[in-house]
């Protein structure tokens, strides 16, 4: 049967970083493996990232975003359901970063892909410098996450002093006990620089699988936790991008805004990529890309936002 792994996390956490460094781990290992990036918004940034990695034994699909949730969970189905018999060893995949944890496990569990799948491992990415006030519908997603995890993985630990890594695992605890499991979950939790993971770090991951966690669950609105705004074909200078980047951020009428990235389109015709958070704006050159900004946070407002940058063109 073919093992399928799930890498969940909030919006911006590493998702697709971990699994450009997991999927050429596997391919070191000589397996064939594919990709599904499940976003429910219309417009997938990531995907270009893992360009680079693709080829005979490694295939990228995705499942379109823009309809309703019934609509994509049935097109998340029979995109299983197509990759089940391309004869892969592996498949990895990468839902939004609004994803109900049972969702995945019940479709597995559904024919046929009950005949062709087994459930690998489930791995979580938290981000060592996460915003810890978050809205109580984020940390039930945050915790319910962990709570299934086989797999806890910090993302830019080098990044952050050791205080602040211990502040967010110590938040990522007491979100997890809000859940009042009735057996606390025991994930592998690694919490290192991701350029120094050892073959044995790897192996450690590939055999952490899942926990069943018991909890009660909560009912809340989508638009309750992170939410990402995207805007299209903005024509902005590098020196703007910057500024206005670090004003949305610091502006409370913007919402609570997390982390700007994407791609822009410059003048001369190069382009840039940018990530932006409250510690720091990171601006680098890169090939190509695709002309799309991404604003991430919880009770976003547009129209603010808006005022800044102008609206999204088509």
């Amino acid at each position: 049967m073919i093992q399928i792994d799930l890498i969940t996390g909030f919006l911006g956490s590493g998702k697709t970083t971990f699994i450009k460094q997991y999927a050429k781990y596997l391919l070191a290992q000589g397996l064939h493996i594919g990709i599904l990036e499940n976003d429910f918004g219309a417009v997938n940034v990531d995907a270009m990232l893992l360009q680079d990695i693709l080829g005979d034994h490694c295939t990228l699909e995705m499942v379109a975003g823009g309809c309703d949730a019934d609509c994509h969970r049935r097109r998340f189905k029979t995109k299983l359901i197509a990759m089940g018999m391309c004869g892969y060893d592996r498949v990895i995949v990468e839902p939004s970063g609004i994803f109900d944890m049972d969702e995945f496990f019940d479709a597995l569990h559904e024919d046929p892909l009950d005949r062709w799948y087994t459930i690998g491992n489930v791995i979580t990415i938290i981000d060592a410098n996460l915003e810890l006030q978050l809205s109580d519908a984020s940390r039930y997603l945050l915790a319910s996450q962990v709570a299934q995890a086989g797999t806890v993985l910090y993302s830019h630990v080098q990044e952050v002093s050791t205080a602040r890594l211990s502040q967010t695992q110590e938040y990522v605890l007491q979100a997890v006990s809000n859940l009042h499991c009735k057996k606390m979950p025991s994930p592998l939790v690694i919490a290192t620089d991701w350029s120094t993971l050892q073959d044995s770090d790897y192996q450690a991951i590939l055999s952490s699988g899942y926990q069943t966690a018991d909890y009660t669950k909560m009912w809340f609105d989508e638009q309750d936790t992170y939410d990402s705004l995207y805007f299209m074909n903005m024509d902005f200078t590098e020196d703007f991008l910057r500024r206005s980047c670090k004003e949305i951020l610091s502006d409370p009428g913007c919402g609570k805004v997390f982390r700007i990235k994407g791609f822009q389109k410059l003048s001369d015709g190069t382009w840039i990529s940018i990530n932006a958070t409250h510690q720091k704006i990171e601006i680098q050159p890169i090939p190509n890309g695709q002309a799309i900004l991404i604003v991430i946070g919880e009770a976003l407002q547009q129209e603010a936002i808006e005022n800044y940058w102008g609206r999204s063109n088509p």
